[in-house]
């Protein structure tokens, strides 16, 4: 009997001992979980997009926009910016104004330009959402934004897609690039296959660590695509050919090996 009682008090114990374990442990759990979600929430959220500020002014919503410039309200419905619009009578500053400001003082004055935010005129408006961008042209090697170009030189936020001459076509979105790198554009009796791909697929078309705003730096950036294998110790093959030797003396371009990286007339290995 008395075995008896002195088990049944240790029993409770454990179990007790149990139940704060595992309170204490789906606490923790908890806070972990919550601590993520903010952290999470966090950083989808690092952006607050406010409409620029003109003094004064007021909304007067889409609408009254087109009152002037139906032709680019009406094309806006194409525009990948237009995903963004949010709909209902709260939401009357979105649209042409999240991006121009407030325009009754612009409507009013029959067009006054210094009355409303043009972003063609500077890339501030357009940095104010896109805190990535306004990073990578802090890097070493840059399109020279805002000193001789700005946003919508390269972007349309009006109409289609906003990476001018984007879509599947072949080469359409090189359209783009080569309205300025006319030298790249070719014809070339022997092309590089990566014109195709685009590109940005060697480039970072804002800036870059990179001299030429290269994606990678040395061979790095031509081994993503041309295959290396090495059938034996102190061998190194790229497209059947040792380069053991050629590797160490610099990029594939400057090592004066494969010049005409976007493309010769004579050597199909782009040699020049």
């Amino acid at each position: 009997m008395k075995r008896t009682e002195f088990s049944q008090p240790s029993t409770g114990w454990r179990h007790r001992i149990r139940q704060l374990f595992q309170r204490r442990l789906g606490l923790l759990l908890l806070g972990t979980a919550l601590a993520a979600i903010v952290i999470s929430c966090g950083t989808l959220t690092r952006t607050v997009m406010a409409p620029p500020a003109i003094p004064g002014a007021t909304f007067i919503g889409t609408v009254g926009c087109a009152e002037c410039h139906e032709e680019l309200v009406r094309d806006f419905r194409t525009a990948s910016h237009a995903r963004l619009m949010a709909r209902g009578p709260n939401a009357m500053s979105t649209g042409c104004e999240s991006c121009h400001g407030a325009g009754s003082l612009h409507s009013e004055s029959g067009g006054d330009v210094s009355l409303i935010v043009n972003p063609e005129k500077s890339p501030n408006v357009c940095f104010d959402c896109h805190l990535d961008i306004r990073g990578s042209f802090n890097l070493p090697h840059r399109h020279p934004v805002p000193e001789q170009l700005t946003c919508t030189d390269c972007h349309d936020p009006h109409k289609g897609d906003a990476i001018m001459g984007g879509g599947t076509a072949l080469f359409s979105q090189n359209e783009t690039c080569l309205e300025c790198h006319n030298a790249q554009r070719g014809p070339h009796v022997f092309e590089h296959e990566a014109m195709r791909e685009g590109c940005t697929t060697c480039h970072l078309p804002h800036g870059s660590v990179n001299p030429r705003m290269l994606a990678q730096r040395n061979a790095t950036l031509c081994l993503k695509c041309h295959f290396q294998e090495q059938r034996s110790a102190g061998r190194v093959l790229i497209g059947g050919f040792d380069h053991t030797t050629f590797l160490p003396q610099g990029t594939c371009w400057s090592a004066g090996c494969h010049e005409a990286v976007h493309g010769s007339q004579v050597n199909s290995s782009l040699r020049y």
